[in-house]
């Protein structure tokens, strides 16, 4: 069949009536300006920002289907220079965050056809209002999807170790808070071991960045006490990457607790709310892992003072007890020497030479008597005196001796905890299965229709029991089917 509207080749290319590409795009750019006389409201879904130093910007916009998610639409867009500053500034100021990719715009835009550069759109306003409401939706989506996994509160729910001195730290290793964080603690009377595990802290690559960050850590968990996830200050757009479910996950479930500060007093990122403890800044990580130091070194020093206070009595005692030996042996030869030195005044009325001989006789008895007495009280205060001496000489040595079984003993109870604790069990191929939210340890516990979440090292799977059974030899334990 013959199309009527194809150019008869017959005829010379002279005769032929056609339009160039320039004519047939300017015909096409009339429609459209008529046809679109008036901006539109649009709604889509940013795929790429590109600000250029000429100062345009451009944008590819999209829409998607809503199960596949696989882009139906696809149009470009720009931002002239003397309007995207104004609509740059507005946005950031209300929404907190700058224009980037996965975000929902409801831009008024031109419909426009260049004639050398094709179809596209010209923003010309932004209503910031609707992205604030989908940055919300969102981090709202998130939040409600971490509670329904149950590992909101699961980092906050691991305990501090007591010493606080092994630091894995998760930055930019060019941040100013991470040389601000290392500064402090070097400045502090502590030692710390520390070791940076470098992350990119900001744009598009921040969850997984950090989140290699973190497996790294946990390939090496038993060498340290505490995670620590730093940046510096800068724009509060630059929070975006931390309201990601992915990396609220990692956190939540991490092993080791974790601690963050990332910059900002006033807003709170989604790891933020699932962290161990959440700090305002890296300084004032540091400052919290430098007091949480001094709180043990402190307790560790009035524990001293109590065992030192405790054996000082026993010695005070013993003091108490020698003077008032001496003092019991001083009155009781007083006396004796006042008896002899009585009898000597009596005597003198005696007859002279056996007076004298008798006299002399008990005198020499009498100061044998004293100088064996002095002998025996110096030399008993000596020996007393020098086993205080070797009882406060052994005290310490053996406090200390203590002090450090004690210290080896908590440590071996700390590394009894981890080795026993439900995550490395689920890392050697052990599953925990939870009815309702408890453990279920009998078949018993049991009933048909019951939803069964199975927990493993990676990921969850759920189940529903259909029956349940008694073995015939132990009729005290029942078998589920599911």
């Amino acid at each position: 069949m013959t199309d009527p509207f194809a150019p008869d080749l017959t005829e010379s290319p002279e005769a032929l009536e056609f339009l160039t590409l320039e004519d047939l795009n300017r015909m096409v750019s009339n429609v459209l300006r008529d046809a679109f006389s008036t901006p539109l409201w649009v709604l889509a879904e940013v795929s790429e920002v590109r600000a250029h130093t000429n100062g345009f910007c451009y944008l590819t916009l999209v829409q998607k289907k809503e199960r596949s998610q696989t882009p139906c639409a696809r149009a470009s867009a720009l931002i002239m220079p003397f309007t995207y500053p104004l609509l740059r500034s507005r946005f950031i100021s209300q929404t907190g965050t700058d224009l980037a990719p996965g975000m929902k715009l409801l831009a008024q835009v031109k419909v426009e056809f260049h004639v050398s550069f094709g179809y596209q759109l010209q923003i010309v306003d932004i209503d910031p209002s609707y992205t604030l409401g989908d940055v919300a939706r969102r981090r709202r989506e998130i939040i409600a999807a971490l509670e329904a996994d149950g590992v909101m509160e699961l980092n906050k729910s691991l305990f501090l170790p007591r010493l606080l001195s092994r630091i894995a730290i998760i930055s930019s290793p060019t941040a100013a808070g991470y040389e601000d964080f290392l500064n402090q603690l070097s400045h502090s009377p502590f030692g710390f071991q520390t070791k940076l595990f470098p992350a990119i802290m900001q744009g598009e690559r921040v969850e997984e960045s950090i989140v290699g960050a973190l497996d790294a850590i946990a390939a090496e968990a038993d060498a340290w006490d505490v995670v620590v996830i730093i940046r510096g200050g800068g724009a509060t757009s630059d929070l975006s990457g931390f309201d990601s479910y992915e990396l609220a996950s990692n956190v939540a479930q991490f092993p080791l607790p974790v601690l963050t500060g990332i910059g900002h007093e006033r807003d709170d990122t989604v790891i933020d709310l699932v962290a161990h403890t959440r700090l305002k800044t890296p300084t004032a990580v540091a400052v919290f892992l430098i007091d949480s130091r001094r709180r043990e070194a402190d307790a560790l020093e009035d524990l001293c003072q109590r065992l030192l206070n405790r054996a000082r009595f026993p010695l005070e005692q013993a003091k108490g007890q020698l003077g008032a030996l001496r003092l019991r042996l001083s009155k009781s030869v007083m006396p004796l020497m006042v008896a002899h030195h009585n009898a000597l005044w009596r005597a003198k009325n005696l007859t002279r030479t056996v007076a004298r001989e008798n006299l002399q006789h008990r005198v020499s008895t009498l100061r044998d008597c004293v100088s064996e007495l002095r002998f025996s009280a110096r030399s008993c205060c000596q020996r007393e005196a020098s086993r205080l001496q070797r009882l406060e000489q052994r005290l310490l040595p053996a406090v200390r001796r203590r002090l450090e079984h004690e210290q080896e003993r908590l440590r071996l109870a700390e590394r009894q905890v981890a080795l026993a604790s439900p995550e490395r069990m689920l890392k050697l191929g052990f599953s925990i299965t939870t009815c309702r939210g408890k453990v279920v340890r009998e078949a018993s516990e049991l009933m048909p229709g019951d939803i069964l979440v199975t927990h493993f090292a990676q990921g969850t799977a759920e189940s529903r029991v259909t029956t349940t059974q008694s073995k015939p030899n132990e009729p005290k334990t029942d078998r589920a089917e599911v």
